[in-house]
């Protein structure tokens, strides 16, 4: 058997449980793994031999220019001729790089480990920075020294490489120097702990796999899945690099002796029944004398609302998911179905590979969207801007969760998409909106979320290093209304008629019960429209006025509270003839009243925060004249629409409170909570240990499958959910009825 020796020697644990199963692959196993290996090699996701030297040549460069630096900078402050000569910096490798999964065009996740007297805030930000700017092959240079792990990213030799900093407790840094040793923490800051922390992960995460290559080889068709159905995203609220390997490590350890294809299967039997919160694990929380904090719900009130916890396995542990929210989560899980429901099809020959890594069509799931439009003066402008914007889009969607007590439920999506007809820089990202399954609701009734994106504005405008030109927009949008060039070659996939009945009925459930038809794919099925349905409406929305930050034309954010300044220089004036209101301007105070009318049909023609002209003006309204001529005769006309439109309003509202005070309104703190943690640690120990529950005979109790059987039994030790509270009144909070057609 594999893992065992000729002495009998008793087999190695993986992890802090039994494996669930010792079976080892079956002929169809292999023949299935290189089937998906052969799947992997033409899909691209090798690089070839040329990339991979020039990577090595291109940290050969680096680690030389980080070395001159530290001896740089002894010599200038005054050491002895013996210390310059000895100064040293070490440079690692962490992530995707590190871990072997790395990809054509993939960055390059590196850390610089310097001594002592070389700090981040002055020597790696601005001395090393200033020679890396001077430096020919070094472009698109970006020091970010506010992120909650500061990095410089930059380009060299045209390969991307995301750099960060520790200064270590140590004169001289040696050549050899092992980080993953706890003594190389003493006396640092938690801000260079968090530094350290990738490099110690991935060799962490190396040492607890009981195959490396196999590890690697699911690790990388995972990560290709997740990009391929849209959920390979930390900064949007889904998994990045280090949550997909801790997830695959765990599977790992779990089946020691399977091949990728049978891992890749487990992995989706796996993650279909896991009952998120209870975390994920490789090894057991340790604690230390260095008393750095750890993940602990039981102390910590605030790790108490993560969603998905998947703790890193070396110290200090901390959840590496805390960005996920419960929608981004149900995004996830939903995708683990669909993967779980093709490898099904895979194991009993019904299917091939190619089944599992069919693209998700994001644009055919929901019928209401938020468009966020990102503009700059220039590309390299947008290209900061949009660093700023994109790293902040997953607090709209915690806010909108928050002010809807979680029945309005959003999907941001992580990829971008540019106009090219704009003739300034821009980039646009999208969210998808959807009911609360489930939930009851009215016809008609809709979701007013315009102090929410008004929140969300005020907090993008806090953008320390912004310039004049820089603008963003939140604008909603049906299905219908998606801009052509979202698509490939701006080519929308035709969708079959359904008969009239049957969709007239399924609207009339959908309504009813408050459900979201899924099809088996895990998508959401659409009602079906009429053959062109994506042809130009008779009253199609006019573009709306940019909803940008206004700001001083200085190279820092004004200091006041920018959501009470004017929005607009020159907003045009709008008119509703299907209200009989009269002409309204949209700035500040005047947008709810001018967005908020009598008729849906009417203020949906004034919905469009983007300027739809050629011209891209900071702070004013560009529309052409052919939009202005159509604006004026589709609005008094409003009335006679025949589909039933989503009303969505913006306008400057409020600045709310913090968004930690509501995400995971559930906590620990209840007596029923405590006196379950309080005798899971009495019965083992103080080790956080994950979730799937078994009954003492080792029948699996939680619907498992049959297979996932362990020798010993497993407690849930946490139980942290975000509570919705339907009963309490909804906030006035862009408004979205979810009630009408696409």
């Amino acid at each position: 058997m594999a893992g065992s020796n000729a002495a009998g020697a008793p087999l190695r644990q993986y992890g802090i449980t039994d494996p669930i199963s010792l079976a080892g692959p079956t002929e169809a196993d292999f023949q299935k793994t290189t089937e998906l290996k052969k799947f992997l090699v033409e899909a691209g996701l090798y690089e070839s031999a040329e990339e991979s030297a020039k990577r090595e040549e291109v940290l050969r460069e680096l680690d030389k220019i980080v070395k001159d630096w530290v001896k740089q900078l002894t010599s200038q402050r005054g050491y002895t001729d013996q210390m310059v000569k000895e100064a040293n910096a070490a440079l690692f490798t962490f992530g995707s790089y590190r871990l072997g999964v790395h990809g054509p065009g993939a960055d390059i996740d590196t850390l610089c480990v310097g001594p002592s007297y070389v700090n981040r805030e002055e020597d790696f930000f601005i001395v090393l920075h200033e020679i890396l700017t001077q430096t020919d092959e070094v472009t698109e240079l970006q020091p970010v020294p506010d992120a909650h792990v500061p990095v410089m990213k930059f380009k060299f030799h045209g390969i991307s490489i995301d750099l960060l900093y520790a200064s270590v407790s140590l004169l001289v840094v040696p050549p050899d120097m092992d980080i993953s040793q706890g003594s190389v923490l003493y006396n640092i800051d938690e801000v260079t702990v968090r530094s350290l922390n990738g490099c110690r992960v991935a060799d962490q995460i190396l040492r607890l796999v009981p195959n490396i290559e196999n590890f690697r080889t699911t690790l990388r068709c995972l990560k290709h899945w997740a990009k391929r159905r849209g959920v390979y995203s930390n900064v949007t609220g889904f998994l990045g690099g280090v949550n997909w390997a801790l997830l695959v490590a765990r599977v790992c350890q779990l089946y020691p002796n399977a091949v990728p294809s049978m891992l890749v299967s487990r992995f989706f039997r796996v993650f279909t029944q896991w009952r998120w919160p209870n975390p994920v694990m490789l090894c057991a929380i340790e604690e230390d004398e260095l008393g750095f904090p750890v993940w602990d719900p039981r102390k910590h009130h605030r790790d108490r609302s993560h969603h998905m916890p998947i703790i890193t396995p070396a110290y200090p542990c901390m959840n590496s998911s805390y960005n996920v929210s419960t929608s981004t989560l149900r995004v996830m899980m939903e995708q683990f179905q669909f993967g779980n429901t093709n490898c099904q099809e895979i194991d009993m020959n019904k299917a091939n590979w190619s089944a599992l890594f069919e693209p998700f069509h994001f644009f055919e799931a929901y019928k209401n969207y938020l468009q966020v439009d990102i503009i700059a003066e220039d590309d390299e402008d947008l290209r900061l801007w949009k660093g700023w914007v994109e790293s902040r889009l997953r607090q709209l969607t915690l806010k909108i969760e928050r002010d809807t007590y979680g029945m309005l439920q959003c999907h941001p999506y992580p990829h971008e998409y540019a106009d090219p007809s704009r003739q300034c820089a821009h980039c646009a990202f999208f969210m998808g909106l959807s009911r609360k399954e489930g939930v009851k609701i009215q016809e008609g009734q809709q979701f007013d979320i315009r102090g929410t994106v008004d929140e969300f504005r005020h907090d993008i405008g806090m953008y320390g290093y912004w310039r004049p030109g820089m603008e963003l927009a939140v604008s909603h949008v049906r299905r219908k209304q998606i801009p052509s060039y979202v698509f490939p070659e701006g080519y929308r996939r035709p969708r079959p008629s359904r008969h009239i009945n049957h969709r007239q009925q399924s609207d009339k459930n959908e309504v009813e019960d408050g459900t979201v038809n899924r099809s088996p794919d895990g998508q959401i099925k659409r009602k079906h429209d009429y053959a062109g349905a994506y042809d130009s409406e008779p009253c199609r929305s006019v573009k709306r006025a940019s909803i940008s930050p206004v700001h001083q034309k200085t190279s820092s954010p004004p200091s006041g509270n920018i959501g009470d300044e004017a929005i607009c220089n020159n907003q045009k004036k709008m008119t509703s003839g299907a209200s009989g209101e009269s002409p309204t301007s949209l700035v500040n105070g005047d947008l709810e009243r001018a967005n908020c009318l009598s008729s849906p049909q009417a203020s949906e023609k004034i919905l469009d925060s983007v300027a739809s002209g050629s011209n891209c003006v900071a702070g004013e309204a560009a529309y052409s004249g052919e939009a202005v001529r159509e604006r004026d005769n589709c609005i008094p006309h409003a009335k006679n629409c025949t589909t039933p439109t989503a009303a969505v309003c913006t306008s400057l509202k409020r600045v709310a409170e913090v968004v930690s005070e509501f995400v995971g309104s559930e906590s620990l703190g209840g007596n029923k909570s405590a006196d379950l943690l309080e005798r899971a640690e009495k019965d083992m120990g103080s080790v956080l240990v994950e979730n799937v529950h078994f009954g003492g005979n080792g029948v699996v109790q939680s619907g498992l499958p049959e297979e996932l059987e362990l020798n010993n039994g497993i407690e849930v030790v946490s139980k942290a959910h975000a509570g919705v509270n339907s009963d309490a009144p909804q906030k006035a909070s862009l408004r979205v009825s979810l009630t009408s057609t696409a």
